[in-house]
């Protein structure tokens, strides 16, 4: 058993395929099919279901994988520990983002971080907030940036950099503009524009609304806050989303709602972070923690 059959087999168990596997390995398909075999012949069990264009576990590789990971992990903690005592910061690193993250300073730290350390590579994950949290705490990424409205688990560590109520947010001349609030049960008799399930925005609007026992569900659901203001602006309806990501539009208006649970923007770290991630967390936190 070797280290690299390891590596193959979480490959193909986390991509689905072979194809896909060999890709992000940049080995050949046919050597990671037979990497993957020569492992299920030293474990002596089939460890996946080969059939179609996809690939499953077999009930011995799901048993088996957890641990594969786990070794991989060591491994990789050995060389991060080997690295610190020698003062270098090198590897691999997972970062995670907001789906078209644009947060002013996040670029600026990037930047920084690899101007100081070259020799790590980035792989950078963007997905909704909860796929990105669930990831953090199970070792899948290193860094994170999320937004929440929950309180996050206790294997991450986080730093909150924004912390905002929900807006209506409609066009100036609307019945809305000239109000102090707007409740949950307006919103639910109009039309909704916000961010998909999983976004710190949608969490904020499903906390309040629980609270007011009132169940509004957005017509259009996209990941840029950016077109669901522009389909404000062409009236398809009213966009829910924080004050801070309508700010710079003057022909919109951004409304409070009442008595809104707090969207969340959190720099976050997981469990047992190596040097290489919290030299990244400490880049983007020079950035992007607000100056007292």
């Amino acid at each position: 058993m070797e280290l690299h059959q390891l590596r193959y087999l979480v490959a193909v168990a986390d991509s689905g395929s072979f194809t896909a596997a060999a890709a992000s390995l940049h080995v050949s398909q046919s050597g990671v099919s037979a990497q993957v075999a020569k492992l299920e012949h030293e474990v002596g069990h089939r460890l996946l279901e080969r059939g179609g264009r996809t690939v499953r576990l077999t009930d011995a590789g799901t048993q088996i994988l957890p641990h594969a990971r786990a070794a991989l992990d060591a491994v990789s903690t050995i060389g991060s520990v080997s690295d610190e005592l020698s003062g270098v910061v090198r590897g691999n690193l997972r970062l995670g983002t907001v789906i078209g993250c644009t947060i002013p300073g996040y670029l600026a730290g990037f930047a920084d971080f690899r101007r100081a350390h070259p020799g790590v590579h980035v792989s950078v994950i963007e997905d909704n907030s909860d796929r990105l949290i669930a990831d953090l705490e199970s070792g899948r990424l290193d860094v994170a940036l999320v937004a929440h409205a929950e309180r996050l688990p206790r294997a991450v560590s986080a730093q909150t950099l924004v912390r905002e109520p929900l807006a209506a947010v409609v066009p100036a001349d609307h019945p809305w503009a000239s109000k102090t609030s707007v409740t949950c049960a307006e919103l639910a008799a109009t039309t909704v524009l916000s961010l998909p399930v999983g976004t710190g925005v949608r969490s904020a609007l499903s906390s309040t609304c629980a609270v007011e026992r009132v169940d509004v569900v957005p017509a259009v659901a996209a990941h840029s806050p950016e077109s669901i203001l522009s389909l404000v602006e062409l009236g398809s309806g009213v966009g829910l989303l924080t004050p801070s990501m309508a700010s710079g539009h003057r022909t919109l208006a951004a409304v409070p709602v009442a008595r809104s649970t707090r969207s969340m923007l959190s720099l976050t770290i997981g469990p047992a972070p190596s040097a290489a991630a919290r030299a990244m967390a400490a880049a983007l936190a020079a950035h992007l923690l607000p100056t007292r």
